[in-house]
């Protein structure tokens, strides 16, 4: 007898495909960011940069910090950035040919994930440190906005640089990657691209517009006059759109040379192109002219856009975005007007701030002293220094009645101006050596203020230094007593000092610096 055996059929077991393609990418991006922050250069670099900003942050400085201006500070976010970007282009680069250099590629052809999906993952690795960088931007600018000085607009588009050019240049070093798949095809990329925007600027020649200068990642342009923030005449949203567009598009090409080639990708590369496209037209300028009229009428008659207010005998007129200062300028005012005698002590003062004609925003210009009575300039600068440079321009004026005349003094008339201006400082000594130009408080020097500088005979340096050391009290009782003598341009040195109780110099201090004058 035989038996028959009936087989089963044979079916096939069912094929595990693992998660989702987009999750193997952000594990392997997962893997090779944690591995990159590992890399020496780039721990380094980006503890640095967090190190450098919070010093930045916390450490005392000379007192401008106190009044940020916000439409300055938002740009001041992102040059630190730069040397990150530069380390995270750099290693990147090495990551994404680790597996050329260890032999390995072959092996890549057995695995589910395919070579684009990889180039993807590279480029995302990077992703975390442009978070990080948006997150110590955000807490610089957040720092100065806070503080109650602060005056000015901020700009988010100014704020995205940062974090944007870490992440352009860890695409771009994906993209090397890929276009020259050799250690040397780093600096070879970079040595050709360098040369060739050197020979760019070379063709468009020095009196060329700046228009090339945005096709940098940064461009901080920073002056020593801040403007208001409608004549900065950045185009800060276009070159973001510019970076954001120029970092899609370096991914979209190197995926395309991983063997992405897609539908999707092919779109979103036409997208990329076209956004980098609007990017850099919108970033040229095309109204250099009327920016610079608009920053001459600003300069030249500022009184058509400005507001005033009235405080106790003066008047205060400033851009609108700087009104939170007028207080501290009536307090430094005010304090110099309760030493003055005479007149002078209830004088009316027109406050005005003033900034400089300029065509670009890096040039450092200086603002010319005004002939108009009792006017008195102010910087849009406020803090440390610019307090007693504020307070000598205010105080002769008061003196002399005008600034130009206040700057042209040659006479012991000095003496009044420098102690009514730095006698009512928290420390009048550290002031007096603060607002001369070559940091001493012996012989003479010029005495800085927002307009031209006042001479300060050897003479008179003395005089002044000896009456800053006394009781302020006292001293300004004989002020007041002998105001009359002491604002006419006849009185001597000699006099003044006899007037305000100074011992008269020394033979040996007599004979110092004989002869110098405002006059050289």
């Amino acid at each position: 007898m035989s038996t028959v055996m009936d087989k089963a059929p044979a079916v096939p077991a069912p094929v595990r495909t693992g998660r989702h393609p987009a999750s193997a990418v952000l594990a392997l991006a997962r893997f090779e960011a944690r591995e990159l922050l590992l890399q020496l250069p780039v721990f380094v670099v980006f503890l640095l940069y967090i190190g450098y900003t919070s010093w930045k942050l916390f450490s005392p400085r000379d007192g401008m910090d106190d009044y940020p201006i916000l439409q300055n500070t938002d740009r001041a976010t992102q040059p630190g950035s730069l040397f990150l970007a530069i380390v995270v282009l750099i290693c990147v680069n090495v990551a994404a040919l680790r597996s050329r250099r260890n032999g390995t590629d072959r092996h890549f052809d057995v695995l589910v994930m395919e070579p684009w999906r990889r180039t993807v993952a590279h480029a995302l690795s990077v992703v975390p440190f442009a978070a990080v960088t948006a997150l110590v931007v955000a807490a610089q600018f957040g720092w100065a906005a806070l503080k109650p000085g602060a005056v000015g607009h901020g700009s988010v588009a100014e704020l995205a640089v940062a974090p944007l050019s870490v992440l352009l240049a860890g695409v771009l070093g994906v993209l090397i990657a890929r276009l020259f798949p050799s250690a040397a095809g780093l600096p070879v990329f970079m040595g050709v691209g360098f040369a060739a925007l050197m020979a760019a600027f070379a063709v468009a020649g020095p009196n060329a517009a700046h228009w090339p200068d945005w096709l940098f990642p940064l461009v901080s342009e920073d002056g020593t006059k801040p403007l208001p923030s409608g004549l900065l005449g950045r185009p800060a949203a276009w070159h973001a759109l510019y970076l954001a567009g120029l970092t899609a598009l370096l991914l979209c090409v190197a995926v395309l040379l991983s063997g992405g080639r897609t539908r999707l990708m092919k779109a979103v590369t036409a997208v990329a192109l076209g956004a980098t496209v609007a990017g850099i037209a919108g970033q040229s300028p095309s109204h250099e002219s009327a920016l610079i009229a608009a920053r001459e009428k600003a300069s030249r008659t500022p009184v058509t856009s400005q507001e005033c207010v009235t405080h106790g005998r003066s008047t205060y007129c400033s851009f609108p975005e700087w009104t939170a200062w007028r207080d501290q300028w009536a307090a430094v005012v005010d304090r110099i007007q309760d030493l003055a005698g005479g007149g002078a002590g209830g004088a009316r003062l027109t406050v005005r701030q003033r900034i400089p004609a300029i065509h670009e925003l890096d040039e450092d210009s200086s603002l010319d002293p005004l002939r108009a009575p009792g006017e008195v300039t102010v910087g849009t600068r406020w803090g440390g220094n610019r307090i007693p440079e504020f307070s000598v321009g205010a105080a002769a004026v008061l003196v002399a009645g005008d600034e130009l005349a206040g700057t042209r003094m040659c006479d012991a008339r000095v003496v009044t101006v420098m102690w009514l201006a730095l006698a009512a400082q928290d420390d009048p000594m550290t002031a007096l050596r603060n607002v001369r130009l070559d940091d001493s408080i012996k012989g003479s020097a010029i005495a800085m203020t927002p307009t031209d500088g006042v001479f300060m005979s050897a003479e008179q340096t003395r005089i002044v230094r000896e009456l800053l050391q006394r009781p302020r009290f006292g001293v300004t009782a004989k002020v007041k007593a002998h105001w009359t003598e002491l604002m006419s341009p006849k009185t001597s040195e000699a006099r003044v000092a006899e007037m305000l109780g100074v011992p008269a110099a020394k033979d040996t201090e007599k004979g110092t610096e004989k002869g110098a004058s405002c006059s050289e």
